[in-house]
């Protein structure tokens, strides 16, 4: 089973700074039929205007991915970790016991992010923040996982949840496949370009929800840039 979400359905909220748009229930959208997909929580697609940014917050007990779409954004938390995360890179934030962050666009243009949240296997455990490059030549053609829980994807930053975010970018007429083990669940958004999820049309910033599928066979219609979640129901 592979449901479209469309784009134009996700909740929506406009700060002027900041205009995002929600695949599940977050903050003041709540839909009780998108309360997450498995530990998959949110999945937040926003744009941040220049020179601004969320401010200080709190966060516990999840693992919190961003992939920076376009811009950089930068992070400072009260660990003393700070770092700018650019274009096509990834940064992880394992809330643990509790954290405190901030995070802003200071570049002179807008910043483009998803902002991933699965829920940990375990609560507590000291929290921890990475950041890393992953060249977009490097994942051409394949999915390639970019935060793991899983032993074995050792190029990945590490979270603490069975799960995978994964990254994929197609030229047109290009097709990549990811199997899923038993009983697992997905998610994808095209960053970019619209694909074809065994059959089913996804246009860019689409959702797919996927359950009940052994393998996916993702053909680009459009050059497109991708990211998958593999979770656990």
């Amino acid at each position: 089973m592979i449901e479209r979400r469309p784009f134009d359905t996700l909740g929506a909220a406009n700060h002027g700074w900041l205009d995002a748009h929600h695949h599940f229930s977050f903050a003041s959208y709540h839909e009780p039929a998108r309360m997450g997909w498995g530990a998959l929580r949110v999945w937040n697609d926003d744009l941040i205007a220049p020179r601004t940014g969320f401010p200080p917050h709190p966060h516990s007990d999840m693992e919190i991915i961003t992939y920076v779409r376009e811009g950089a954004i930068s992070h400072k938390d009260n660990l003393g970790n700070a770092g700018r995360t650019g274009a096509g890179d990834v940064q992880v934030m394992s809330a643990g016991t509790g954290i405190q962050h901030a995070e802003y666009n200071m570049e002179d243009e807008q910043t483009r992010i998803f902002q991933i949240w699965i829920i940990p296997d375990a609560r507590g455990g000291a929290p921890a923040w990475g950041t890393k490059p992953f060249p977009k030549d490097a994942r051409s053609g394949d999915f390639i996982a970019l935060a793991s829980g899983f032993d074995g994807d050792d190029d990945a930053l590490p979270i603490r949840a069975a799960a995978r975010v994964l990254g994929a970018t197609l030229k047109a007429g290009d097709t990549a496949e990811y199997a899923f083990a038993d009983g697992r669940l997905g998610y994808l958004v095209p960053a970019s370009g619209a694909v074809e999820i065994n059959g089913t049309r996804i246009e860019a910033r689409d959702g797919a929800a996927i359950r009940d599928e052994t393998v996916i066979r993702v053909t680009a219609l459009e050059d497109a840039e991708l990211v998958l979640v593999d979770t656990a129901p």
